[in-house]
């Protein structure tokens, strides 16, 4: 019996391992990296799909995780959104994809974020299969934008840090069952 109830904890544990290691459709992503100094932890991750297309793995990094969308807008928290591109993209097609995104939950804001969204959407490159893109915010800096390895630039404000997480946790999210994936469900 005691051998049975062993090989069963093993067997969860296992289970439990492969279930908090960050993989979705082949991509692997840590369950904590370091940014400025701070611990983030993976708050969740999902595939991104337009019609019969993956388009990208998004991984959600935070300080302190939740399942609470409101929370990691708006808090003053460094975050991450880790995108693996799964197919070749123009820049045109990720930087339209993301305004759409700005559009439709901060569309009451888009005057005063419109000029920085113009320079946040030109801090993208072509991609293909395999580039990650990255998009993190840290508090009092700002949303720094980095493509295949190299730093883009950074975009000051809080608000355009609350519009840009808005695009995939907001209201209208650019995919809801991405969203609750990024969320940990």
């Amino acid at each position: 019996m005691k051998a049975r109830i062993t090989l069963a904890t093993f067997f969860c544990a296992v289970v439990a391992a492969i279930l908090l290691a960050g993989e979705v459709a082949g991509v692997k992503m840590p369950d904590t990296l370091t940014v400025e100094g701070k611990t983030l932890k993976l708050n969740g991750m999902g595939l991104r799909k337009k019609l019969m297309f993956k388009v990208y793995v998004a991984g959600l990094y935070v300080e302190t995780p939740t399942k609470a969308p409101e929370a990691i807008i708006s808090s003053e928290q460094t975050k991450r959104m880790q995108l693996h591109v799964l197919r070749s993209l123009r820049a045109s097609q990720v930087t339209e994809a993301i305004e759409e995104g700005f559009e439709k939950n901060s569309k009451a804001q888009m005057g005063a974020l419109s000029d920085r969204l113009k320079k946040f959407s030109g801090m993208f490159a072509d991609v293909v299969e395999g580039d990650q893109i990255l998009m993190t915010y840290v508090p009092g800096k700002g949303t720094s934008v980095s493509v295949k390895g190299t730093e883009k630039g950074t975009v000051e404000g809080k608000d355009f840090s609350d519009a840009l997480f808005s695009v995939w946790l907001g209201p209208k999210p650019v995919q809801e069952d991405l969203k609750k994936a990024l969320l940990g469900g």
